[in-house]
């Protein structure tokens, strides 16, 4: 079977008629009735998400997105019969470490625009020139910013041996990951897939992946976010049983109706960042947000990721965290995390490979319910959440060089 392996240049460039196409589906949403008193507890409450929309087709500029994000180098290449794009982006430090990040759901890799000229040139934005990384931002197969998924298969463990093999096509033998959500899962299982080249594994708030024991004692604050976890349980994991069992079904309206995915993305946005903030805009910057929703759109990433879910949560792992044995792994609907919600009981990297958690305040990570000995940094925030590259961009900056100063 002829194999390509060779690595293109890539441009956002966006036609004016899907462009048009997607004012003209804005402007001709059918509304539901908004209720009275309704708010979020309901999902994206409707008056809110009016709003919302209407300044998507009106006020918010997608070609000065585009700008923006053509101005980092970003390629695409084939593996495994499927086109991956990614960013790539050099630092001009020669002795940068080299750092894949991945972004989670439902994201895609424009979280990251806040953090990319910190992380490559600190010397320009107040930092130490020896903490520099070239960063290799992938977009998960399916998601926003990559080429629609043709074939069944792509979930999380064939997403981390296409992800080893881009770093091996790229030349980089010794190198970190990063991520959060289904990236933290991403970040873990490659120093499983590439233990010889992973030389530190960095996450933000990963699940939880073995479940409180009768006697195991919590602090107050453990005990406030297994609350939070349990409640997710209940009444915060619909999306996640549906994309599990029925991705085709949520496909068709993602697909069809730009709303339809705002409201599904937005809600999580809501629900997922800093407790502190009341609307996804007080937490992260509109447009930033709208840039993901709208690569989404025009990748049909909503039924990308969807079908990705089913195949994480439906698909065999090839590689389990060490130390956990299968009674003690929740069950997928009984997922205490965020996000994908089950790929992130697989991260743990093994005590071999140093890894580093970052815990923000919407987190629900517990220390005794993750690490099985191979967390050698564990630091907990007073802000942020979820989405902690566009949320709390300095911290997770900040945590990020201080861990890999240590293994570098």
């Amino acid at each position: 079977m002829e194999t390509h392996t060779e690595i293109r240049p890539s441009r956002i460039d966006i036609p004016q008629a899907a462009l048009d196409d997607l004012h003209e589906r804005l402007a001709r949403t059918r509304w539901p009735v908004a209720l009275p008193g309704v708010g979020w507890e309901r999902g994206t409450p409707i008056g809110y998400l009016r709003e919302l929309a209407d300044y998507w087709r009106t006020g918010f500029d997608w070609r000065a997105e585009e700008e923006r994000l053509n101005a980092y180098p970003q390629y695409t290449t084939e593996i495994d019969g499927q086109e991956i794009h990614f960013l790539h982006v050099r630092s001009p430090e020669p002795d940068a470490l080299p750092l894949l990040m991945s972004h989670g759901w439902p994201s895609t890799a424009v979280e990251f625009e806040k953090v990319i000229g910190p992380l490559t040139d600190p010397r320009r934005h107040g930092g130490n020139p020896s903490r520099a990384f070239h960063l290799v931002i992938p977009s998960l197969p399916g998601f926003g910013l990559s080429p629609e998924v043709v074939t069944t298969g792509w979930g999380l463990p064939r997403t981390v041996d296409a992800y080893a093999e881009l770093m091996r096509r790229l030349g980089y033998d010794r190198y970190g990951t990063q991520g959060g959500d289904i990236g933290a899962g991403v970040a873990g299982m490659l120093a499983g897939a590439a233990p010889e080249a992973v030389v530190g594994v960095h996450m933000n708030g990963p699940t939880n992946f073995t479940k409180p024991q009768a006697g195991q004692e919590f602090t107050e604050r453990e005990q406030e976010r297994l609350r939070v976890a349990e409640d997710f349980g209940t009444n915060g994991s619909g999306y996640l049983a549906l994309q599990s069992n029925q991705p085709s079904t949520i496909a068709v309206a993602l697909t069809d109706s730009p709303v339809a995915q705002l409201a599904w993305i937005v809600e999580k946005f809501q629900a997922w960042t800093d407790p502190a903030k009341q609307l996804p805009e007080e937490a992260v910057d509109r447009d930033q947000l709208l840039a993901s929703v709208t690569a989404t759109w025009f990748s049909q990433g909503g039924a990308g990721s969807a079908n990705f879910v089913y195949e994480s949560m439906n698909g065999e792992l090839d590689w389990s965290p060490p130390g956990a044995e299968d009674d003690q792994r929740p069950d997928a609907e009984e997922e205490d995390g965020q996000g994908q919600g089950g790929e992130e009981a697989d991260w743990a990297a093994g005590p071999s490979v140093p890894t580093a958690v970052a815990v923000f305040a919407a987190d629900m990570s517990v220390r005794a319910l993750i690490d099985s000995g191979q967390i050698t940094r564990w630091t907990e925030y007073e802000v942020g959440g979820h989405f902690a590259a566009m949320e709390a961009p300095d911290e997770l900056v900040g945590d990020i060089r201080e861990f890999f100063a240590t293994v570098r």
